[in-house]
Formats: structure tokens, C-alpha cells, sequence
């Protein structure tokens, strides 16, 4: 019977179903991934570029005073920087930049304009005068800001074309929404070049698994197909819900991932039965008795980690939870209808080339690992303690981890957007695109533009000019320069007049009705966004503690800065309780199918020393820039974004149960027909070991692509799976948990099996003694046709 994982009743049935609707079923998938690839691209059109909270943090508050309360809110903008041959105070460079400003001004998304040649502001123009930048507010409502960037750059572009010596000046476009269109490109690329380099690699590694053609095209097959139809339901989704940009790598990741996997463990186990004289549907059925019920009993435990990020108050986590389920469950689906089809099909066809196999003999021959398995029955309690102590040392970085937003390489720096960072970050104005901006609100009945009030207002504002990390701050103060609180007051007393003079200015720092003023606090360009986060926790803490002359007034903190730090506060609250919940239904699912209480608990227990030790080697190499250069990083991150160990763990948890119930499954299965532990988990570990390999180094090249992509994020995400998946192949699964199973004998099967005694046959010397045989497998269920 099958390892308890299913109903041998219940999945036999369907098996014999569809076996017998082999045909009808590769023509429903056909037409299926026809439609698929067709829809799928248009993927890109319906991601979202950003993440939203579902909850009122206090940068959403803020973020909503600016466009709901203020006549013109510099909410959006663009900073457009300009190098040229010659200062820009010479009439040609001059002429050119002022071209620039008066195209961008008639175009109807455009706010207005602020530069150097209105401001006379030294922040907008390099030392050596040949370098420059003017910010560009713009107001698109009801339509996506990066919809607008293209626009911009072509009509920037169309500028420059009637420039005589155009090719001596360079043009930017960069800001919040240029930087986020160039992630959303950039990924999309990184992922179609991660798939064209993955399909030789893989394929290669699938010859020398399967030593024949045939067979190592399918799980291609599958792994390609699921991510498809995955991203064309992804595309009817995101019609309801916003989907993240993030779906899209991941979906590549994970659909290929657990798509070969599942492919690779149900083609070498019906290839099994054909070698034991089952015919090809009786081999297809009887495959699917055995490791089809593996395959959902380890998606479904993966599902359950995507399900997970569900509860997390952002988009982006909840959509590539959304995502991931999409993904693992076309990829369990098409493992157990369309493959077995095929193979019901093909039957032992699928060994064509012959020759393949003589040539891979050596890969295949099962004496490395069945001494490696009569090593571990031998020294068990010496593998544990040496593999538990080797995931110590890799888990001891851990405890020295940073969450926050990193202080380099979070903008890919290929892009246009990134090098307009890049040139604003030399000219001391890198702060310029990031603002911190601080909402100060006063009682009703009173205006922020009092004689008090303004009082407060500049002495808040010297405060945080005083701080080394702050580089310039912007507020109602600097309507006219070098003023005095009383010229200022009497300035504001006429506040009809004063719109009227400097409309742009105060629409920008003075809500409609006088009670809102806005602080634009620049940090400087040593401060990273790490330690922004830092300056946001001070201004707020500065705002509980009161300032004198601001009494009674509401403080505000908004910005990207602060709502990636709000959004951080709120995801770590929640952490735990992501945790505790696939803990949990990992946990019950695994007792379920496996009828035991010891299984789960170490399952559990194994899975979290795998991600610990994960986190701990991301801790190493991209907070402490450990050998961070192979993978193009620049240096050290200083922190961990927020986002990574929460996504690492849910994803973690859920793809190292594969490698679980695949070697559980194939012990189980053993020793229910032969009632001996040690010998069950020699010829689970000897059966399952070259699969589990084949299947971890797909993973790992699979993974290891996005370690080298252009997003950070994707480059975390990419090497924290890589690294998990190799950990979880080899000293998990190959070391502690055969270990483990031999020292707990018979209790790893309590209550599904009753504590008796049996004799058990010790460590076995002989590969005979627990290879599996052919009479030891019942007949599969019939279909009535012969081969």
C-alpha cells in the first residue's frame, strides 16, 4: 500500500481515471498551455510597481494630508539631471537646460518645475557648474505615475534631438517612480534570461539523473508549463487584487523548482515499476499509488507556507503568497494528471536513447549511497552530533542580524533611474529623491503661520539641520531667505497676498486652511537608507518628547523611508504568528500522513535548524559583505530588508518538506513491508538519495540564477533558497534525519504502528539485505490494456 500519505482506495481510483483519460487529458493541457503562453504575456501590464499597507500606518496618514489637505502637493516627482561640456551658467549649457524646463512645462501631467535658474538654490548645481538637476512635480490622478515615465523620457528626448552637440550632454530621468519602472523591467528581463540559462543546465543535469532523453524532456516539460499557466491565472488575478512585480521572478523560481522536482520523482519511480515487468499503465497507476501521493501529500505542505503570507498587511508579501499557491498547485496538478498521461502513453519509450544509459551507468550505480547509508546505521549518534554542530556554527551569524532597508545596491545601478542616483549621490543632493517629510499639525482654531507657531516651526527645523545626518531641511521658513520671524509673520498675516506671490511655494508647505505645514527634511549623502531609518525613529521620538512653540501639535512622519519602516514594525509583529501557523498545519498535515507524532516534531525541528543556518549565511555575506563581491555586490548591506527572512521561511519551510516526505515516503513504505526501522531507512536513504541530489541541484542552479540578479531583493531571495535547498539536500536529509530515524526505532512510527517488540536485523552489510524487490511490491490495479 502507499506510505499513509493518501488513500490507497482514493488515489488508486483516480490514478485508474486518469490513465484511462490519458489522451482526452494532453489535449486538455494542450489547449490549456496554448492559452497560457498566449495570456501570459501580458503579465507585466497588470503587476503592480509598488506595495500598499492595509493598514493605517502613520506614513499613510501623512502621505494622505499631503494630497487631500495641500493646494499642490509635490506627492509624485521626477529630478532630471543634466551633465554637460560647460558650467551651466555659460549661455549654450544655460540655453539647453532651459529648453528642458520650458518642454517638460507644457506637458499636461506636469505640476511645475523647480531648478536652479528659479531657486538660485547651490543644491540644484555641482561645484564645478557643469552638472545639475531640476525636480519635476507632477499629478496624474487616477492613472499609475509610471505610466508617465516613458512619456517624460521621450519628450526629454525630443529635446535633445535638436541640440547641435548633443552627444556631449547626458540627460537622467530618476525619482520614486523612474526608480520602481526600471525594477519592474529589469526584473522582467533577469527572468527571461534566467530561463534561457537554465534550459541547458537543467537539461543536463536531467540526462544524468534519467540517462535518457526521453525522459529528461518531461520534467522541462512541466517545470516550463506550470510556470505559464501559473502566470496567465496571475493575470485574471491581479483584475481583483494588486499583484506584485515579485510574482513574477518568484513564479520562475518556484514553478520550475517544484515542477522538476515533482516530474523528477514520479518519472524515476515509474520507471522503477517498468524495470520490475509492470506494464506502462500498471507501472503509470502504481506510480501514482506511491509517489504521485508523495507529491501531494509535499505540495500541499508547500502551499501551506504561501498560504501564510496571506496574513502580512502588504502587497507585495500577500501577492507572492498568492503567487506561490497559483504556482505550486498548476505544478502538483500537472504532476499527477498531465505527466502520468504521458507516461501511460510513452511507457518504455521513455528510456530512449538507449545508449544514454550505458554511457551515465556510472551516475546511476547505487553503491555510494548504499555505503554511505551502512555508514550512517552504523555511527548515527556521531552523524548527529557532527551535522547538528555544523548547522550551529552556520546558524551563530544569525543572532548578529539588522532588519532594515540596505545601505547600498538597493537601486540596480544598470538603469537609467539608478545612474540618475548615482550622479545626484555625487553632487551631494542624493537625499533629494528620498525626502523625509515631517507634517506638523496645529489645534483648530490657529494656523501653523502664527508668530508662535512659526517660532516652533524654525526651531524644529534647526534641530534637525544640527543632526550629521541631515543634510538640508525645507519648510515655511524659507519662503523668503534670511527673514526674521517677524518679517515672516507679517508675510503670512496677509496669507491671500502671500498665495498670491509664492503660490507654488505655500500650495506646496501650507495646507489649504492653515493648519498643516510640511518640513522636507534632505538627508545627507553619508546617511544610507539603513541609517535613514535611524533619523525617522529620532524625528518622531522628537515629536512625542514636544517641542517648545509647537505645544499641542500633531506630528506626522511620512516619506518612502518612513513607510518602509512602518511597513517593517507591522510585518515583524506579525512574523510570529506566521510562524506558529505553519508550524502548526505543517505539523498536523505531516502527523496525518504519516500516522505519527515523532515525525512531525522532527521534521519541524530539522526544517527550522536548515532555515536558521540559511539565515545565518545571508547574514554573512550580504549584511557583513563575506565574499558578496561573486554575486556583484558592491560591498556590505548594513541590514537585512524586512521582507527576506519572513519570504525565505514561509518558502523555506514549505519547498524542504519536498526532500522530507520524498525520503520519509520511500521509508515508510519500506518498513511497513518489512516491519524493520534500520533497514526501512537504509533503503529509503539508498532509493531516494540520487533523486533528492538530481532534484536539490536543479533547485540550487534554478535559485542560484536570481542570487546574481539586478535586484537586491531578488539577489536575498535567490541565495537565501539556493543555500537552503543545498543544506536541506545534504545534511538534512543525507545526515540527520536517517540519523535521527535510526535512533528512535520504532517510535518514529508511534501511534500508526504499536510499540511492540520485533526483531530488528542491526546495521545491514549486504545492499541485498534492504534493496526493494520486485515481489515485494503488490500488483497495481488493472485497466484491462496490455502493452
Amino acid at each position: 500500500m502507499p506510505v499513509g500519505n493518501l488513500d490507497s482506495t482514493l488515489m488508486g481510483r483516480f490514478a485508474n481515471a486518469v490513465v484511462k483519460a490519458r489522451w482526452l487529458i494532453v489535449v486538455v493541457w494542450v489547449v490549456v498551455g496554448a492559452g497560457a503562453v498566449w495570456q501570459a504575456r501580458n503579465v507585466l501590464d497588470v503587476l503592480a510597481l509598488r506595495g500598499d499597507s492595509d493598514h493605517s500606518t502613520e506614513a499613510l496618514l501623512a502621505d494622505q494630508m499631503l494630497q487631500q489637505r495641500f493646494a499642490r502637493p509635490v506627492g509624485e516627482f521626477f529630478a532630471v539631471t543634466v551633465e554637460g561640456p560647460a558650467p551651466f551658467h555659460t549661455p549654450r549649457p544655460r540655453a539647453v537646460l532651459d529648453s528642458l524646463i520650458a518642454d517638460m512645462e507644457r506637458e499636461p501631467y506636469v505640476q511645475g518645475v523647480v531648478s536652479f535658474p528659479v531657486t538660485g538654490d547651490s543644491l540644484f548645481i555641482s561645484d564645478d557648474g557643469r552638472t545639475t538637476f531640476f525636480v519635476v512635480a507632477v499629478n496624474v490622478p487616477g492613472r499609475d505615475v509610471g505610466g508617465i515615465v516613458p512619456d517624460a523620457r521621450a519628450r526629454l528626448a525630443r529635446t535633445m534631438a535638436r541640440v547641435p552637440n548633443r552627444s556631449s550632454y547626458r540627460v537622467l530621468v530618476t525619482g520614486r517612480a523612474p526608480l520602481d519602472l526600471d525594477v519592474r523591467n529589469i526584473s522582467a528581463e533577469d527572468s527571461r534570461n534566467g530561463e534561457i540559462r537554465l534550459l541547458p543546465i537543467t537539461l543536463v543535469i536531467l540526462l544524468l539523473a534519467f540517462g535518457a532523453l526521453v525522459a529528461a524532456m518531461l520534467p522541462l516539460l512541466i517545470g516550463f508549463l506550470a510556470i505559464f499557466v501559473a502566470l496567465a491565472v496571475v493575470t485574471y488575478v491581479a483584475r481583483w487584487t494588486p499583484m506584485s512585480i515579485f510574482v513574477l521572478n518568484l513564479t520562475t523560481m518556484v514553478g520550475l523548482g517544484v515542477g522538476i522536482d515533482y516530474s523528477l520523482l514520479i518519472v524515476t519511480r515509474f520507471r522503477e515499476e517498468l524495470r520490475r515487468g509492470l506494464r506502462r499503465t500498471e507501472a503509470a497507476v502504481k506510480t501514482m499509488q506511491t509517489a504521485g501521493s508523495a507529491v501531494i501529500t509535499s505540495g500541499l505542505t508547500v502551499m501551506v507556507g504561501f498560504a501564510a503570507l496571506l496574513i502580512t498587511p502588504l502587497t507585495d508579501t500577500r501577492s507572492v503568497g498568492i503567487g506561490g499557491l497559483i504556482v505550486v498547485a498548476v505544478a502538483m496538478l500537472l504532476s499527477v494528471t498531465l505527466l502520468p498521461a504521458l507516461l501511460a502513453i510513452l511507457g518504455k519509450e521513455i528510456n530512449h536513447p538507449r545508449f544514454l544509459a550505458r554511457w551515465l551507468a556510472w551516475y546511476h550505480s547505487p553503491l555510494i549511497w548504499e555505503r554511505w547509508a551502512r555508514t550512517l546505521s552504523r555511527h548515527p549518534y556521531r552523524a548527529l552530533m557532527l551535522g547538528g554542530l555544523t548547522l550551529a556554527i552556520l546558524t551563530a551569524p544569525l543572532f548578529l542580524i539588522k532588519i532594515g532597508l540596505p545601505s547600498r545596491n538597493w537601486w540596480p545601478s544598470e538603469t537609467e533611474s539608478g545612474q540618475g542616483v548615482e550622479v545626484l549621490t555625487q553632487m551631494g543632493a542624493g537625499g533629494i529623491i528620498m525626502p523625509i517629510r515631517v507634517l506638523v499639525e496645529v489645534p483648530e482654531g490657529e494656523r501653523a503661520v502664527g508668530a508662535g507657531r512659526l517660532r516652533g516651526i524654525k526651531r524644529l527645523a534647526d534641530t534637525l539641520e544640527a543632526d550629521p545626518r541631515v543634510k538640508q531641511v525645507r519648510s515655511v521658513i524659507d519662503i523668503a531667505p534670511n527673514s526674521s520671524i517677524l518679517g515672516l509673520s507679517l508675510l503670512y498675516s496677509d496669507l491671500d497676498g502671500a498665495r498670491e506671490r509664492y503660490g507654488d511655494f505655500i500650495g506646496a508647505y501650507l495646507s489649504r486652511e492653515a493648519r498643516v505645514t510640511l518640513l522636507d527634511v534632505i538627508p545627507s549623502d553619508t546617511t544610507s537608507l539603513t541609517t535613514s531609518m535611524d533619523l525617522v525613529r529620532s524625528i518622531r521620538a522628537m515629536g512625542d518628547s514636544g517641542i517648545r512653540g509647537l505645544t499641542g501639535a500633531q506630528f506626522y512622519v511620512g516619506g518612502y523611508v518612513a513607510s518602509a519602516l512602518d511597513f517593517q514594525e507591522e510585518l515583524l509583529a506579525q512574523f510570529p504568528l506566521l510562524v506558529l501557523l505553519i508550524l502548526g498545519a505543517t505539523g498536523i498535515m505531516l502527523a496525518f500522513a504519516f500516522k505519527s507524532v515523532l515525525v512531525p516534531i522532527k521534521a519541524i525541528i530539522m526544517n527550522a535548524l536548515s532555515v536558521s543556518a540559511t539565515f545565518g549565511l545571508i547574514v554573512l555575506v550580504f549584511q557583513y559583505g563575506w565574499d558578496g563581491g561573486l554575486l556583484g555586490i558592491g560591498g556590505p548591506t548594513s541590514a537585512i530588508f524586512v521582507v527576506v527572512p519572513v519570504l525565505v521561511f514561509a518558502i523555506v519551510f514549505g519547498l524542504s518538506m519536498d526532500y522530507e516526505v520524498f525520503l520519509l515516503s520511500r521509508i515508510k513504505e519500506a518498513y511497513d513491508r518489512t516491519g524493520k526501522n534500520d533497514e526501512a531507512t537504509m533503503e529509503g536513504l539508498s532509493a531516494t538519495a540520487s533523486v533528492i541530489t538530481s532534484a536539490a541541484l536543479i533547485m540550487i542552479m534554478v535559485f542560484g540564477v536570481f542570487a546574481f540578479a539586478r535586484v537586491l531583493v531578488m539577489q536575498f531571495l535567490g541565495f537565501g533558497l539556493a543555500v537552503a535547498v543545498l543544506l536541506d539536500a545534504t545534511i538534512i536529509r543525507m545526515v540527520l534525519v536517517p540519523a535521527f530515524m535510526h535512533i528512535m526505532g520504532r517510535w518514529n512510527w508511534w501511534p500508526g504502528v504499536p510499540l511492540k517488540p520485533a526483531p530488528e536485523s542491526g546495521p545491514t552489510t549486504s545492499a541485498e539485505n534492504f534493496a526493494p524487490t520486485p515481489s515485494a511490491h503488490p500488483p497495481a490495479l488493472k485497466t484491462g490494456e496490455s502493452e
